[in-house]
């Protein structure tokens, strides 16, 4: 099947170039960035990131704002007041400005539209124009969501009208993460949100069998994917709900002459791990957070949703009742993003099942 290996072969390559450094420091601004920005993703204490749909919200007070980035490898969208004012493109060293404000207090969000596996950017902090002062940052949400998944969760391509997006800049220029499911989802319910995906990798089998010493859990526990042995920890992150979306890569291809794998090993093995990873979460977060196991239709086969419903209810059976099953599909998904994936209208269609489904489970909020 073609519809996930642009998706794959972006990724893989990506992960097989994790040796290259991470971006020198942005220029230093009169505040430690961290310390007039909030962002609820994994960032290092010296603002460097590499997941998509990263964030820093900031307030000041004046006609104008500065934003101290150093990257040139990502895109991303700054926001003033709700409102999207500028996308910038792969923008290198440099302090994007925003002018001619009313002049008063505003808010600003700078979002990481891309994925970057292999790469970290970096935020250097935002600056008020003459005359004008950054205010103390906006307070974290009390609620929180983290995403886990693969390019279909990172939103790969979601902003193309062509499953062929080659004439309209490629992948990278038609994905935006903060137009994603989960993105819009955590929005809608006032949450702050990681969205920690990949495209790709899978549980145990990544798209068509690459890089097979490689999956998805792999890179899970690193704040800078391209760092092996990294771990980001942060003690103020305690999601109410993590949504879990891993498997695509696993099923949707068939097995090549080679692998290790037989169609009842890879079940088996699948299953096997995604208990682990349960495991993992759960002892991370606590007995009261939700999992929502999530499984959606790919290629021809249920094997997918049929093995996460089987590993849901193999958890309920053992007590655990606030592991949940969500199979999302719907026949208004057209598919039309980059290689197949989902478009901007499937994932406002996949966010309004996911708010529905969620509204009926008993979160603690």
């Amino acid at each position: 099947m073609h519809r996930y290996r642009s998706a794959a072969a972006a990724a893989l390559t990506a992960v097989l170039a994790a040796t290259l450094s991470s971006a020198p420091a942005a220029q230093a601004t009169a505040a430690a960035p961290l310390d007039q920005a909030h962002t609820a993703g994994r960032v290092t204490k010296s603002a460097q990131y590499t997941w998509p749909g990263v964030y820093f919200e900031g307030r000041f007070r004046g006609t104008g704002v500065g934003i101290v980035l150093n990257d040139a490898v990502n895109d991303y969208d700054v926001q003033i007041d709700g409102k999207t004012v500028a996308t910038l493109v792969t923008p290198g060293r440099t302090t994007h400005w925003v002018r001619g404000l009313s002049n008063g207090a505003h808010r600003v969000r700078l979002v990481k539209r891309t994925e970057s596996t292999w790469a970290a950017g970096e935020f250097g902090g935002f600056v008020a124009a003459p005359g004008g002062a950054v205010l103390a940052k906006p307070p974290a949400r009390a609620r929180q969501i983290e995403f886990i998944g693969d390019s279909m969760t990172a939103g790969y391509g979601n902003m193309s009208t062509s499953r062929d997006c080659s004439a309209t800049g490629g992948v990278s220029r038609n994905t935006n993460t903060d137009q994603s499911f989960g993105a819009l989802t955590a929005r809608a319910l006032n949450a702050d949100y990681q969205v920690n995906a990949q495209s790709g990798l899978g549980m145990v089998r990544n798209y068509n069998g690459g890089s097979p010493e490689l999956t998805y859990r792999t890179f899970y526990d690193r704040g800078l994917q391209h760092v092996p042995g990294d771990v980001w920890h942060n003690p103020a992150w305690r999601p109410q709900l993590v949504v879990v979306g891993l498997g695509a890569n696993d099923f949707s291809t068939a097995i090549n002459p080679g692998e290790q794998w037989t169609p009842e090993r890879l079940v088996a093995a699948y299953k096997a791990a995604y208990h682990g990873f349960l495991d993992k979460l759960r002892a991370r977060y606590g007995p009261g957070t939700t999992i929502v196991v999530s499984a959606t239709a790919v290629s021809s086969t249920t094997t997918f949703a049929d093995a996460t419903g089987q590993v849901v209810q193999e958890r309920n059976r053992k007590g655990d009742n606030r592991i949940r099953h969500w199979f999302y599909n719907d026949p208004a998904l057209d598919r039309l993003g980059c290689d197949w994936h989902f478009s901007q209208h499937d994932h406002r269609l996949i966010s309004g099942l996911l708010t529905d489904y969620l509204a009926k489970l008993p979160l603690s909020w």
